[in-house]
């Protein structure tokens, strides 16, 4: 017997996680919770279990007293004539140990020290659960589409069920069940029923995870991604910086033949994503950020982080990009309010100083009054048939470690 239930504890350490000192105390409550149902009160009992040999031991302590007349309550007392049974040293007023056979506890007392043992278990586990999933947090874990909840989606992440919003899914995925897909831990919540997990398909900071497990440059520190913008579903841009002058930063993030961009790419159903150099001097990150598109000039306040830029008439379009998407995410990357205007908008607008650099437009850089410049020759320019409208800029406070907040 006692080396089955030996065998029980190992089995229930391995499977569930539950330590061996937990699963002991809840035998000995359970005792103590049979002993109370069968007696009507367990103050005076205790329970002893070696933890080597799985033997136990239930007594309770008695007061003993001369006679049979004297005992007041059984539980408590026991006369002179038969704790001399159990000690032949037993005086009147001592404390004896009072063996309690477990095996005369009723039926219902019988279930409620069951119960007593599998609640324990429940809770440890869902404790265990809780544990392992909230180390997780901010990090993304591989989950198993099970059903739609309405519009939510119920994922299984192995040992605990997920739930993934309806505001934190990208428009248009649809998933089948028994579909693997990544998700991004947002918050483990410990509740009665059970840790509660939310999780997110939109989170700027999947995007980053997933380099970071795809990119060993990433990972090991080599490079690092210091700013990241994105709008689920559509673009995303990250600019990345290079500890080590002999690694590129973008060519490592995008692999041979875009071999490891693609992959991520292909897990967020062919989300676009833009890789840019990061660079300390604002001018050239935001000519990177707004990438795609050449650039002409631009004029960057750090104090009050604005930037003024312009570009060919031709790619202004492009510069903005649809829905004003291109420069909306670089502002959000670079964290200036980016205002861009056409060289022929530039001309009729003083604030520009367009003709304080145009004789200089073959420059590489042009500073004047510490404002900031940045020029670009036009290769292989790019048309596109958007309707040219005015960008309007979000100022974003950049973190260096690619966290990003909207004001």
């Amino acid at each position: 017997m006692n080396k089955e239930l030996m065998e029980a504890l190992d089995i229930l350490e391995k499977e569930k996680e539950i330590s061996k000192d937990t699963l002991f105390e809840a035998i000995e409550n359970s005792l103590m919770t049979a002993c109370k149902n069968h007696f009507g009160k367990a103050d005076n009992v205790k329970v002893e279990i070696d933890r080597e040999t799985c033997d136990f031991v239930v007594y309770a302590e008695k007061e003993v007293v001369d006679q049979r007349e004297d005992v007041l309550d059984d539980c408590l007392q026991i006369c002179l004539e038969d704790a001399r049974e159990i000690s032949q040293k037993a005086q009147v007023g001592d404390i004896l140990n009072v063996e309690i056979q477990s095996k005369e506890f009723g039926r219902i007392a019988t279930q409620n020290a069951k119960n007593v043992i599998l609640q324990k278990i429940r809770e440890e586990e869902r404790t265990v659960i809780y544990n392992q999933y909230y180390e997780k947090e901010r990090d993304v874990v591989t989950g198993v589409v099970q059903r739609y909840i309405g519009r939510n989606i119920s994922v299984n992440l192995g040992k605990a069920d997920a739930m993934l919003s309806e505001n934190e899914q990208v428009k248009g995925e649809v998933f089948k069940p028994t579909e693997r897909i990544k998700v991004y831990i947002l918050e483990v919540k410990n509740t009665p029923k059970g840790p509660r997990i939310n999780v997110s398909r939109t989170h700027p900071e999947l995007v980053k995870r997933l380099f970071e497990s795809e990119v060993t440059e990433i990972k090991d520190g080599t490079v690092e991604i210091k700013s990241i913008a994105r709008e689920a579903g559509s673009r995303t841009k990250i600019a990345v910086w290079s500890n080590n002058p002999n690694v590129d930063a973008v060519g490592a993030c995008v692999g041979m033949n875009g071999a490891r961009v693609n992959a991520i790419v292909e897990e967020l159903r062919g989300e676009k994503i833009d890789i840019v150099n990061w660079d300390e001097n604002p001018g050239n990150l935001i000519q990177n950020a707004l990438s795609p598109a050449k650039i002409v000039a631009v004029f960057a306040d750090p104090d009050e982080k604005t930037a003024k830029v312009v570009v060919p008439d031709y790619q202004l379009s492009l510069a903005i990009g649809k829905e004003g998407q291109n420069a909306r995410l670089a502002a959000r990357l670079t964290g200036y309010k980016i205002d861009i205007k056409s060289e022929t908008q530039a001309k009729d607008a003083p604030g520009f100083r367009y003709e304080d650099y145009m004789d200089d437009y073959e420059e590489e850089e042009y500073l004047e009054d510490g404002a900031e410049y940045e020029y670009a020759q036009d290769e292989n320019p790019e048309e596109t048939d958007v309707e040219e409208v005015e960008a309007e800029s979000v100022p974003v406070e950049a973190g260096g470690d690619g966290e990003f907040d909207e004001e």
